[in-house]
């Protein structure tokens, strides 16, 4: 599968792309590619015969490569393709959105938190209403910053702990089990969110 990002959170989508290539992998500048190079980049293999990591950078920006992507779909390595953005509009991406070995991903930087909103859905959890803790979740919209939600709810666990209510420590267990989580694997941040939300809801 090919993977491309793109968006204006460059932080984000570097640290995606560091957890899903490891810390070992190519760099292949696309400006510095022609059409020739492309066999050797998506098909050519390693001295060991091992499956390649790659990041290839500002593809689009490439008109002749960016053109012929869709012809290397099949490719064995994992490609990671990072972009400050794509035209949606291009013969080129309604091709490549088409085909189910293609993921896109949009880095986009988040809007400030609604702090009144991030309090009602702690709230709604913490007093064992999952699914309207879900519902308020989804209002939000994926815009917002999951990370800044974590955040927040963990500053009412600790107000609930300072009160000595007895599930405040399982709370902040599952807080902090979901946090180290959103930060060490590739699952969607806000999937793990709301399933923290559902198993504080059932405390």
């Amino acid at each position: 599968m090919i993977k491309i990002f793109y968006g204006d959170d460059r932080v984000k989508a570097r640290a995606m792309i560091d957890r899903l290539l490891g810390k070992e992998y190519e760099v292949i500048e696309a400006e510095n590619l022609t059409r020739g190079d492309m066999d050797s980049v998506f098909l050519g293999t390693s001295l060991f015969g091992e499956t390649r990591n790659i990041l290839l950078k500002s593809l689009t920006e490439n008109k002749e490569c960016w053109e012929v992507l869709p012809k290397y779909l099949k490719t064995t390595h994992n490609v990671i393709v990072w972009e400050n953005s794509v035209d949606k509009r291009s013969v080129t991406y309604k091709a490549l959105a088409s085909e189910k070995d293609v993921e896109f991903k949009e880095f986009k930087r988040a809007e400030e938190i609604d702090r009144k909103m991030a309090f009602g859905i702690f709230d709604a959890a913490y007093s064992g209403n999952g699914k309207r803790a879900i519902a308020i979740c989804d209002q939000m919209g994926a815009m917002n910053d999951p990370f800044q939600l974590m955040g927040l709810m963990t500053t009412q666990a600790c107000k609930k702990l300072e009160l000595r209510q007895s599930k405040a420590p399982k709370v902040l267990k599952i807080l902090a089990e979901t946090d180290m989580a959103m930060k060490s694997t590739a699952v969607e941040p806000w999937n793990l969110v709301k399933a923290a939300l559902l198993r504080i809801a059932e405390i």
